[in-house]
């Protein structure tokens, strides 16, 4: 069926098809069919019935002990995979939408990302779109105002998450790095991101454009 298995865990199958991919993940006689295009789990759930006798249990709610439950109220600081440009890119590509123009006041931003700036001091889940943000001070679009009204409305919802520094614990230092490569359409610069933990305390975190370019995701990893 095209589907490929993984060496790092041999129950895992994935298949690519241009930009969509599917996954199955198999435990003894229970499989979990997921992906990102609908359309191609549809045709994978139909191609393993040709295949074996099994029974579709629809949207999943158990597997491997753990209870799964969606919400349509659930929130994220931002869209996935969603790419913020500036007006200059936009031109370069012919790419801008009618309706994301730019903002006739940019005061109204600039003090909003502002605001968010200082909530990075004890909120890291909002780092990498804040320092996203950011980027796009001096002329700011509609759309970058929409994501940034998406981040006020995510503070919103978790409004009471924090950062918790334990009394007591080992005196060890764990720190956990990662890069996105490439990940500036603009300037085609990495994102390193790290978390540096005194125990089970987050004292340090940041995320960041990288100062050079890397030609590859090893380089912008190391």
């Amino acid at each position: 069926m095209g589907f490929t298995q993984k060496h790092y865990n041999y129950s895992l199958f994935t298949k690519r098809e241009g930009y969509s991919q599917v996954f199955v993940l198999i435990y003894v006689y229970d499989l979990l069919v997921t992906g990102s295009h609908v359309q191609l789990i549809d045709q994978t759930r139909a191609d393993l019935q040709r295949f074996f006798k099994m029974k579709d249990l629809g949207e999943l709610k158990f597997f491997l002990g753990i209870e799964f439950a969606r919400s349509s109220k659930a929130r994220t600081p931002l869209k996935v995979n969603q790419k913020l440009t500036t007006v200059e890119f936009d031109k370069a590509v012919a790419d801008a939408a009618d309706n994301d123009l730019v903002l006739k006041d940019a005061s109204v931003y600039q003090r909003l990302v502002g605001r968010l700036l200082y909530l990075t001091m004890n909120r890291l889940d909002i780092s990498y779109v804040v320092q996203t943000l950011s980027q796009f001070m001096h002329a700011p679009k509609q759309s970058h105002l929409d994501a940034t009204t998406r981040v006020v409305g995510y503070i919103k919802t978790a409004s009471g998450q924090g950062l918790l520094l334990p009394v007591e614990g080992d005196v060890q230092i764990f720190a956990y790095c990662d890069a996105d490569w490439d990940a500036c359409l603009h300037t085609r610069r990495s994102v390193t991101g790290y978390l540096v933990f005194y125990d089970d305390a987050l004292i340090s975190w940041k995320s960041k454009n990288q100062e050079i370019i890397a030609r590859s995701s090893i380089e912008a990893e190391f």
